[in-house]
């Protein structure tokens, strides 16, 4: 086994290679290999009771991303350079009685539906009472959230894989998604826009990072 300070040390330094990057290499591409990898890792992220609230879109065609330019302008830099640029979105309609849920439990976790079962009982008292999950957009705004857990392992897994990587927000979710639901890319009953991602290799060096030291964030009680 590998001696665990080596690994520690090795763990750090991917941390601190992963960097937002501005500006990447269009001659560069990612193995298909590596990018499976990277796909995995988000596939197999945790996410609240199990239920996956995330689609990912990965943006080949030339012309939407010339679209996409007129209104994501955070992704301006990765259309123009990165290897691949990814979409995801995040769905709108977990609930317990949903038909969503009911395809997880029986279709991938090979159970018995059961509108009355311990397990959906408690992931509806979970949304209505101890999250207050009553309507669309807190429902957004939660599947969101655990859509950001498989960025976080995505942008990770392409560091250890040498491949560099830029979250990005800027864009106008609206326009956004207008312009995807007149596309039939996405449907609206089920989906809103949450992120976009570029992958590939950078043209720039690494700035060195600059945060909060630990005694400023960290608090033991």
């Amino acid at each position: 086994m590998e001696n665990k300070g080596e690994l520690r040390k090795e763990i750090i330094a991917v941390f601190n290679r992963r960097y937002a990057t501005k500006k990447f290499d269009p001659t560069k591409k990612i193995d298909p290999a590596d990018w499976q990898v990277i796909l995995e890792a988000a596939r197999l992220s945790p996410s609240s009771f199990g239920y996956e609230p995330w689609k990912f879109l990965l943006i080949e065609n030339e012309q939407i991303k010339e679209d996409l330019k007129d209104f994501a302008w955070g992704a301006v830099n990765s259309i123009n350079g990165a290897s691949h640029l990814l979409l995801c979105l995040a769905r709108t309609d977990v609930t317990a009685d949903s038909d969503y849920v009911k395809h997880l439990v029986e279709d991938v976790f090979q159970n018995k539906y059961d509108p009355h079962s311990p397990r959906t009982d408690a992931f509806r008292n979970f949304q209505k009472h101890d999250f207050q999950l009553n309507d669309p957009q807190t429902l957004f705004d939660w599947a969101c959230k655990q859509t950001y857990i498989a960025l976080g392992n995505m942008l990770t897994t392409a560091a250890w894989l040498g491949i560099d990587s830029c979250p990005i927000e800027g864009f106008n979710r609206e326009k956004l998604t207008d312009y995807l639901v007149s596309h039939d890319l996405m449907d609206p009953k089920h989906f809103g826009v949450s992120y976009l991602a570029g992958f590939g290799y950078r043209d720039q060096e690494i700035t060195p990072k600059k945060r909060q030291p630990l005694t400023d964030i960290y608090q033991v009680i």
